[in-house]
C-alpha cells in the first residue's frame, strides 16, 4: 500500500513539475532578453587544421567568418554578451590535443550559462582538394604471355588494356547546418542536468532535486526537447538564408559522431554551421575573400534575427471562435 501511494506522489510529483516548468519555458520564450549570451565556436586550431585546402585550412577560415559574425553582432546587439571559444590559431583554453579542445568549448558555454552555441566550420569532399588524377580504360592491345611450365607451357595472347590519365575535379559545393541526434536525446540530456544554464535557469523551489528521481528525468528531457526545437529553428533558419543568396544547401541534419560531440555536452540550444567545402577550388577562394566572408556572416546574421524575434515574441494562433 505504502509502495503504490509512493509510486502515486512521484507521479503527481512528476504532473505538477511538468505544468511549472513548461509554463517557465513559455515566459522565457516571451521574454524580451530570452538572449542574452551567445557562445561563437570557431571549429579546430591549433595542432587540429581540420580540412585542408589548396591554400587555406578550415581553422583559419573558421576563425575569420566567426570573429566577424561575432563583431557584426556585437554591434546590433550591444545588451547581449557574445563569448568567443578561441580567438587564435590554439586550441580553447590552451588544450594540447583535440578531445580536451572539444571538453573546454563545451565547459567554457556551460559555465557561461549560454542561451545558444554557434560553431563554425567548412566542409570537405573526402577527395584531394581541387581535385585528382585518375585512369580509364580506352581500348585494349593484344599482348603474346605465356602460361604453364616444362611439356604444358603454352602460349596465349590477351586483350591488354591501354589506359590514360585524366584529371578529376573536386566539384562539391554548399552548405549545411548540424544540431544534434533526437536518438541522442539522453546524452544532451545528461549535460542539461548537469547545468542548466541559459534558457534552462529554471529554479527548483526546494533545490533538493533527486538528479535519477522520475522528476529530474522529466525535467531534463523536457529542457532537451526545448533546445531541439529551437536548435532545429535556428538551423532552418541559416540554411534558409543560404537558399536565398542562391548558395547549395543540404538542409538541416542530424549527426550523432564524435565530430558533433560539443553539440550533445552543451546544455543549450546550439548549432554547426559548414558554410562550404573548402576541397572545392572556388568555393574555397569564396569563401577566403572579404565579399564571401560577407555574405556568409550577413546570412547568419539574418537567421540570428529571425530566430531572436520568433523566440521572444513568439507567435501565437488564435483558435476561431466555437472551435
Amino acid at each position: 500500500m505504502m509502495k503504490r501511494i509512493k509510486t502515486l506522489l512521484h507521479i503527481v510529483s512528476a504532473a505538477v513539475l511538468f505544468l511549472n516548468i513548461s509554463q517557465s519555458l513559455l515566459a522565457q520564450g516571451s521574454s524580451r532578453n530570452a538572449l542574452r549570451t551567445v557562445i561563437i565556436d570557431p571549429g579546430h586550431g591549433g595542432i587540429d587544421p581540420g580540412a585542408r585546402g589548396l591554400f587555406s585550412t578550415e581553422a583559419e577560415v573558421a576563425l575569420q567568418i566567426s570573429m566577424k559574425l561575432g563583431k557584426a553582432l556585437e554591434k546590433e546587439y550591444p545588451h547581449i554578451k557574445f563569448i568567443y571559444t578561441r580567438t587564435s590559431d590554439a586550441l580553447p583554453g590552451g588544450a594540447t590535443n583535440v578531445r580536451q579542445g572539444l571538453v573546454n568549448r563545451a565547459n567554457m558555454a556551460n559555465e557561461a550559462k549560454g542561451d545558444l552555441f554557434i560553431s563554425i566550420h567548412l566542409n570537405a569532399a573526402g577527395q584531394k582538394a581541387g581535385g585528382w588524377y585518375a585512369k580509364r580504360i580506352v581500348g585494349y592491345k593484344p599482348k603474346v604471355v605465356y602460361t604453364g611450365s616444362g611439356k604444358r607451357r603454352r602460349k596465349k595472347t590477351i586483350q591488354q588494356p591501354i589506359y590514360e590519365s585524366y584529371y578529376v575535379k573536386n566539384e562539391r559545393v554548399g552548405t549545411e547546418t548540424y544540431i544534434w541526434a533526437a536518438d541522442r536525446s539522453d546524452d544532451k540530456s545528461e549535460f542539461i542536468n548537469m547545468d542548466e544554464g541559459g534558457e534552462a535557469e529554471i529554479a527548483d523551489s526546494t533545490n533538493v532535486l533527486d538528479l535519477n528521481s522520475p522528476e529530474a528525468r522529466i525535467r531534463a528531457q523536457l529542457y532537451t526537447k526545448f533546445f531541439f526545437r529551437n536548435s532545429a529553428l535556428l538551423a532552418s533558419y541559416v540554411e534558409d538564408e543560404f537558399k536565398t543568396a542562391g548558395r547549395k544547401s543540404y538542409g538541416v541534419k542530424q549527426r550523432n559522431n564524435k565530430g558533433i560531440w560539443v553539440l550533445q555536452a552543451t546544455g543549450m540550444p546550439s548549432i554547426l554551421i559548414e558554410t562550404g567545402f573548402i576541397s572545392n577550388k572556388e568555393e574555397e577562394e569564396y569563401l577566403n575573400s572579404e565579399a564571401g566572408q560577407e555574405e556568409v556572416v550577413n546570412n547568419i546574421m539574418a537567421a540570428f534575427r529571425r530566430y531572436k524575434q520568433e523566440i521572444e515574441n513568439p507567435r501565437v494562433t488564435s483558435r476561431p471562435a466555437g472551435k
